[in-house]
């Protein structure tokens, strides 16, 4: 391991940083004016990633690491919402995360391209599983919002719902269209 490679490293960190305060701007459309970050999203993705991975028979550890990358690459492309996504190109992910590591360690670099190749290409039970909770997640913020008195919101409800393939996600969807966010904040009575 060399300096170069350490900071190298480092600079890999600092940049994931910026997505704490890059904006998730296709809520804009639906009128959320203070929409999460990017880095928000990533880490409640990488939450029920490992859980559905944990009710899916899937590696729950693997799947969390590709939910906190799978959109790390938003440092140097932004968040392109969907409708600007017909007009745009965008270099691939993975090219994306190649220019990102690539004066990381060699181990590092390897870790983190095979990490956004498997997630890019969905064909492993951790691929998929991680998919399903970056959908769900945006389905969940969707259902936030929707509380919080944003109406415009059904329609990332409606395709986040159409985007999953795994049965553990779609009964956790469900259990988001007839929950409350807030519900957590009264716990259950214990017998006495």
């Amino acid at each position: 391991m060399t300096d170069d490679h350490d900071a190298g490293a480092m600079a890999f960190i600092f940049e994931a940083g910026v997505l704490k305060r890059a904006a998730r701007t296709g809520w804009w459309f639906a009128g959320v004016t203070q929409p999460e970050s990017i880095a928000d999203h990533s880490f409640r993705t990488a939450l029920i990633g490992m859980m559905l991975a944990a009710m899916e028979g899937a590696d729950p550890a693997r799947v969390s690491m590709l939910c906190v990358l799978h959109d790390t690459q938003e440092t140097r492309i932004t968040d392109i919402p969907h409708i600007a996504k017909r007009y745009l190109k965008a270099a691939p992910n993975t090219a994306v995360t190649a220019d990102q590591v690539a004066t990381c360690p060699p181990e590092v670099a390897a870790v983190i391209t095979a990490a956004v190749a498997e997630y890019e290409a969905g064909e492993t039970p951790e691929a998929v599983v991680a998919r399903d909770a970056d959908k769900l997640e945006c389905l969940v913020q969707a259902v936030e919002y929707q509380h919080q008195g944003i109406n415009n919101v059904q329609r990332w409800i409606d395709s986040s719902r159409a985007a999953l393939k795994t049965a553990s996600a779609h009964r956790l969807a469900d259990a988001a269209l007839n929950g409350q966010p807030l519900a957590w904040l009264t716990p259950p009575t214990r017998p006495a």
